[in-house]
């Protein structure tokens, strides 16, 4: 079981990501922790990991707890069977085989004897099997490192699994092997995904956002169904507010306005009776105290009112996807913009792939490139970008406009605040505050436009290139992605799809998820 109470974080910045939150998943539950990019899931799991402490608040966990990470850059200089913290247990046992054991051997060991076979098993049940224990994890694709993660799982049999985004770089037969262990096992689940048939196999979701946690007792589409009801629900409640707030303005007019015609028509008779001036100003002052009051009950009403407008639309804002959409291509529709005739790639003296490749991509093409981590996706396009040459065979390629967004995010300068990043891409001299508009409507605030690039998460910067692709003054022929709804929210990928099927230019994009690719209307596919 996980409990969580009264957890708070602050960022080392000063900035407070959410603050007490407590909830609780039952021993053998499977639960998912979804929400918008920078909510701090990937923190609160770090936190449940014990892998950093909270500002306050307590967590009770199992003792035996997994936690596979997000990113694993950090572990690139381990071998493989470091990574898998089972090193120790490996060299102990090659001691005692070679007859060089101590003591302290056989302790570490403790008497698992089948440690190495099953550490290869493992590997081999997540499509790992060619690999070597002593292998350098910087030698693995993304997919393979979160695959050796995973296996690890076999190997330790954890109590508690705590996952972060496992299925972001995993292939389409590695994400079959992730839905088939999800629904198998009898360990407590955590998971923080944004891949929705994966989210459909859990039976609880979290959903972290504005600083608190609301819980979902069902799976991700339960989750959407409860989602509209309350957004509806919402809306409803601002339009009732809107009306309140119009008839408070209008009962104060109506009132003050009465009142003014009691104050007039009562100064009348008193002239007209010869009332003396001492009194007259007497009778004014009160009618003028007597107004002002009315005047501070209505002004009372209407800004209880109009805070609880402000709230209920603060509300529905954060509800709300990004908004942006893409000019079309100038090019001709099916203009040939590559053609490829029998190419091939090596790598020293074996080729990339097993056939050589022929196609041809036309203005306006949605094409989805195919094949399991290794095989050969990104080489291709950088093929298709001029970047590298095939080995062999032939490939026309015809002057076009392109926009790369790689899985490095390579189109950001991490030392740019967000502002001047924006600014980078301002070819058709916008104002500022029509540059600040673009901003905010990508959800970067004003109190975000001077943080350096650097400090955003991956999903975050996405979100940043797609900004500035709509300040661009020259719309891109096309738009190559590789991998682009691995680090974005739930909501965000909805978007990414409604814009890109907005788009009529040439759309290539690398990715294993598949109902994304359902979303944008991928016709054809190269598979490797």
């Amino acid at each position: 079981m996980i409990t969580l109470e009264n957890i708070s974080y602050t960022h080392p910045h000063k900035e407070v990501l959410f603050s007490d939150i407590s909830f609780t998943v039952n021993t053998n539950s499977k639960a998912a922790l979804i929400g918008n990019n920078g909510t701090g899931k990937s923190t609160l799991l770090k936190i449940i990991a014990g892998e950093i402490l909270p500002t306050s608040g307590q967590v009770t966990v199992p003792e035996n707890v997994y936690y596979v990470p997000q990113i694993f850059g950090q572990y690139n200089h381990l071998t493989i069977a470091q990574l898998l913290r089972i090193d120790l247990k490996i060299n102990a046992l090659k001691e005692i085989l070679n007859g060089s054991a101590t003591n302290e051997s056989f302790e570490v060991l403790n008497d698992d004897w089948t440690i190495e076979e099953r550490c290869y098993d493992a590997l081999n049940r997540w499509g790992l099997g060619n690999l070597d224990l002593a292998q350098k994890v910087d030698t693995l694709s993304g997919g393979q490192k979160t695959s050796a993660f995973l296996a690890g799982i076999h190997i330790h049999q954890p109590a508690l699994i705590l996952l972060d985004e496992p299925s972001n770089h995993l292939d389409v037969t590695s994400r079959r092997l992730l839905y088939d262990f999800i629904e198998s096992t009898k360990s407590t689940l955590l998971v923080v995904s944004h891949d929705r048939k994966l989210l459909n196999l859990f039976d609880t979701i979290f959903e972290l956002g504005s600083g608190c946690i609301t819980t979902y007792g069902g799976n991700y589409d339960f989750y959407k169904e409860q989602k509209l009801l309350e957004i509806n629900a919402l809306s409803q409640d601002v339009l009732h507010a809107e009306k309140a707030l119009r008839m408070a303005k209008e009962k104060e007019r109506e009132t003050l306005e009465r009142q003014q015609k009691l104050d007039n028509r009562g100064k009348a008779k008193q002239e007209k009776a010869g009332v003396a001036r001492i009194m007259m100003n007497t009778l004014r002052n009160n009618a003028e105290n007597s107004t002002s009051k009315i005047k501070g009950v209505h002004e009372e009403k209407i800004k209880s009112i109009s805070g609880e407008l402000h709230e209920l639309r603060s509300a529905l804002a954060g509800i709300d996807k990004m908004k942006f959409g893409f000019e079309n291509s100038a090019l001709p529709k099916k203009k040939v913009l590559f053609k490829a005739e029998a190419i091939n790639y090596s790598y020293g003296k074996e080729y990339l792939w097993k056939e050589d490749l022929t196609f041809q991509i036309n203005c306006g093409d949605r094409l989805s490139v195919k094949g399991r981590n290794g095989s050969g996706k990104t080489t291709l396009v950088n093929i298709l970008l001029g970047k590298l040459e095939p080995s062999r065979g032939m490939i026309h390629r015809a002057d076009t406009q392109f926009v790369s967004i790689d899985q490095e995010y390579s189109l950001i300068n991490n030392r740019s605040t967000i502002y001047e990043q924006a600014q980078q891409f301002n070819t058709n001299s916008l104002p500022e505050h029509e540059i600040k508009i673009r901003l905010h409507r990508f959800l970067f605030k004003r109190n975000d436009w001077d943080k350096l690039c650097e400090a955003l998460s991956g999903g975050e910067k996405i979100r940043l290139i797609l900004c500035c692709l709509t300040i661009s003054a020259q719309s891109p022929d096309m738009i190559i992605m590789d991998e682009p709804t691995n680090n974005l929210d739930l909501h965000n990928v909805e978007v990414l799809a409604e814009s890109i099927n907005a788009y009529k230019g040439t759309v290539i994009v690398i990715s294993h998820d598949t109902t994304f690719l359902e979303q944008i209307n991928s016709e054809q596919s190269i598979q490797l």
